[in-house]
């Protein structure tokens, strides 16, 4: 199977995702798969449901496509704590063409298992935390532009349809 990051407003993206039940060769490639397509799309974070499988997998390596240094994978990852806030700019895979400034907690807590079945709690800041929530979010079925005014949203939509549609000019 070749899988590729789906876009907004493909209806994975938009519903949230299943528990992984059992972590098997079907996780392992699709941790593969995730792992070759963020890099590839030089990201920092992918989520299971960015190619197709609504399953609650993350990879985050926040070294960077170009190091590769720091992958990690989280198995059905959840916000325990949270506090703070932070104002930055995001953008997204599966987002074309888009960025915005998003609020999210400053610093996060997240319980998880990691890809040997090992559960998992980890706390951090920073680009980590907003990294983490970006993913979460994709594996509930929000993306960062449900952050947005409506307004904001509006004029995305407006100019994503005209790119879908080019003869709505």
């Amino acid at each position: 199977m070749t899988r590729k990051v789906i876009s907004y407003p493909n209806p994975v993206l938009l519903r949230p995702a299943k528990p992984v039940e059992q972590i098997d060769e079907f996780i392992y490639v699709l941790v593969k798969d995730m792992t070759r397509l963020m890099y590839e799309n030089r990201g920092i974070g992918l989520a299971a449901p960015q190619v197709g499988e609504s399953l609650r997998v993350v990879t985050v390596d926040l070294s960077g496509p170009d190091n590769q240094e720091e992958l990690t994978v989280y198995i059905n990852p959840e916000i325990i704590h949270a506090e703070g806030e932070v104002t930055t700019e995001e953008g997204c895979l599966s987002v074309i063409g888009y960025q915005s400034r998003v609020t999210r907690f400053e610093k996060i807590k997240i319980s998880a298992k990691n890809l040997e079945g090992q559960e998992v709690v980890q706390e951090g800041e920073g680009l980590w935390a907003i990294c983490l929530q970006h993913e979460i979010d994709h594996l509930n079925g929000r993306l960062f532009i449900d952050h947005i005014s409506r307004l904001k949203r509006a004029l995305y939509e407006k100019k994503l349809s005209k790119w879908l549609d080019p003869k709505k000019e």
